[in-house]
């Protein structure tokens, strides 16, 4: 079976590399938040006690949380964006940039050191509908498509 890239995919292509400056600026974000919060690795976060007694400890452990988590979901993300980008590359595109959007406000309100804030806009939403439609979804039934072609 041979795989003709539509046209297209060279959104596809571009949202996908979206997430890697997500992750960058994630990454900046809990370096310098543990740079402030005095936190040595190979700790990961900030004991219990250390985040209730210090400020900078909470929003270190809140960046490093949105990061982590952003993590966790990444390898679905890229992999429905790319297989639905087989069939509608523009709409993988804009799901993953819309959700690469979501994930910087979320970033931005967690990394403010209240978990609360995490939904900042709605991001929180977007990311759950997100994970629902397009990754199980939308990726699912573009492989079936592919399958009984």
């Amino acid at each position: 079976m041979s795989i003709v890239l539509p046209e297209g995919f060279q959104y596809t292509t571009a949202a996908v590399v979206s997430t890697f400056w997500l992750t960058f600026y994630q990454t900046i974000r809990v370096s310098r938040a543990r740079k402030a919060a005095k936190i040595d690795y190979p700790q990961a976060y900030a004991e219990k006690a250390e985040a209730a007694a210090s400020k900078e400890a909470q929003i270190f452990n809140c960046a490093q949380r949105a990061h982590q988590n952003t993590l966790e979901w990444l390898p679905q993300i890229i992999g429905s964006t790319f297989i639905v980008g087989l069939k509608y590359p523009y709409l993988a595109a804009a799901v993953c940039g819309t959700w690469t959007a979501a994930r910087f406000l979320y970033t931005i309100g967690y990394a403010s050191g209240d978990p609360k804030k995490r939904n900042l806009f709605g991001a929180g939403y977007v990311n759950g509908l997100t994970m629902l439609t397009f990754v199980l979804g939308a990726s699912s039934y573009t492989a079936y498509q592919l399958v009984t072609a």
